[in-house]
């Protein structure tokens, strides 16, 4: 007998290949986005949306705080058309970073997500920044 995992066949190799490989160009992981920030060669900009109050209180150094609600074409004009957004909230737990891509990509901005979040970036052992009051 066939178990809760094995009872729905897995996909073709190459139909998995097709799936998975396709996801890299929707999200990134923390790890991703905290080696590239620290080499200084960001080619992105890391958006924080949620709350500037949650922002304040610990964020990951070098994002923007920029709620989803707020992403309005107003706001994002001082950015050139092409810059691609990578947008994160508090974790997998959480669905601000898929709120806030949905509303880039309605703007026609590039857009990716970081699912890790700051419980992601804290679980790789990665420090957060925090507003001086």
């Amino acid at each position: 007998m066939a178990s809760l995992v094995s009872e729905v066949p897995a996909a073709p190799a190459a139909q998995a290949l097709e799936r998975f490989q396709s996801a890299f160009a929707f999200e990134t992981d923390c790890w991703d986005v905290h080696h590239v920030m620290s080499k200084g060669k960001a080619d992105f900009v890391l958006l924080d949306v949620r709350s500037h109050e949650m922002y304040a209180a610990g964020h990951v150094p070098g994002a923007v705080s920029l709620p989803h609600g707020k992403i309005v074409e107003s706001k994002m004009a001082e950015y050139p058309a092409d810059t691609l957004f990578v947008t994160y909230c508090a974790g997998p737990h959480c669905n601000g970073a898929f709120r806030g891509a949905v509303r880039l990509a309605r703007l026609g901005r590039p857009v990716k997500v970081m699912p890790g979040g700051i419980t992601g970036w804290l679980d790789e052992g990665f420090t957060l920044a925090k507003v001086e009051a």
